[in-house]
């Protein structure tokens, strides 16, 4: 029954993937007069696509598998969050924020290795500060870590001073546990504005949001979080995800089903490169 079960959310979901088209690339904009938004799905179904052998991207090279490449000087500016990714067929990102918790993320870690996939934690400095083993166990694994604020605080309504204060000190932390300062970061809640985009920009980051929501914070259950995955999936989206916060254990369970089943589908779980943008 299970395996039945299995078998026909895979067909579901070969049949559901679907390429986002260019115009789709970012939509999630910053307000021009500094007001905060927040990030959404992308508008539109999946178009029907022709199945893709399990093994095409399976064994592809990842970030940890290659030479480190040199640290891009300062992004520009942006007006707008990064929101998918480019790559060779159907390449998507799994992020986790608010994290590390010893509670779910090693088990997350384990899952991840137990399949040789690389994904990203947006981490924030207060949970970083005393976990930095697991900050460790990232890099070892060539995970990317990114900055997701010292107390995930809504920045649009902070003064710029305290803006820079919750990255920077967030900055510090993953330099000294990660062993290099993080070129990513993400606006808690996906609150942006002009300040936050310069000061991350100053900062050496550049802003990434999400396309897929799993909503894993509210505790749906373990089989909406993975079937909110496995029916947002198409190349260069992002799923946002938490291995902190509250009880993810749903979190847990949901990404050791779902995972097997994006790769067997021909998804290439993979990370984003700063050269890329």
């Amino acid at each position: 029954m299970k395996k039945d079960k299995l078998f026909t959310r895979r067909r579901a979901l070969i049949a559901g993937a679907a390429v986002l088209s260019a115009a789709g690339a970012r939509v999630l904009a910053a307000d021009p007069t500094g007001s905060p938004v927040r990030g959404t799905p992308a508008a539109g179904g999946p178009q029907a696509r022709k199945a893709l052998k399990p093994s095409t991207y399976r064994l592809e090279p990842m970030t940890g598998a290659t030479p480190p490449r040199p640290t891009p000087g300062k992004p520009p500016v942006r007006r707008e969050p990064i929101m998918r990714v480019s790559g060779r067929g159907h390449a998507m990102v799994l992020t986790f924020d608010d994290g590390p918790d010893p509670r779910y993320t090693p088990s997350i870690l384990r899952t991840l290795r137990k399949h040789d996939v690389r994904a990203m934690f947006f981490v924030c400095g207060e949970m970083a500060v005393d976990n930095k083993d697991l900050l460790a166990a990232m890099a070892d694994d060539g995970h990317v870590v990114g900055n997701h604020t010292w107390t995930h605080p809504l920045l649009t309504g902070l003064r710029r001073s305290q803006i820079r204060s919750e990255i920077a000190r967030t900055s510090d932390v993953i330099e000294d546990a990660y062993g290099k300062r993080p070129l990513w970061f993400r606006a808690p809640y996906g609150a942006w504005n002009r300040a936050t985009f310069q000061i991350g920009a100053d900062l050496g980051m550049e802003p990434m949001a999400w396309t897929v929501d799993s909503l894993d914070w509210t505790t749906p259950g373990t089989a909406t979080i993975i079937d909110r995955v496995e029916g947002g999936a198409a190349p260069g989206v992002v799923v946002l995800s938490h291995d902190a916060g509250g009880d993810r254990s749903q979190t847990v369970r949901a990404l050791r089903d779902y995972l097997p089943v994006l790769l067997d589908s021909g998804y290439h779980l993979t990370v984003p490169h700063r050269q890329d943008f």
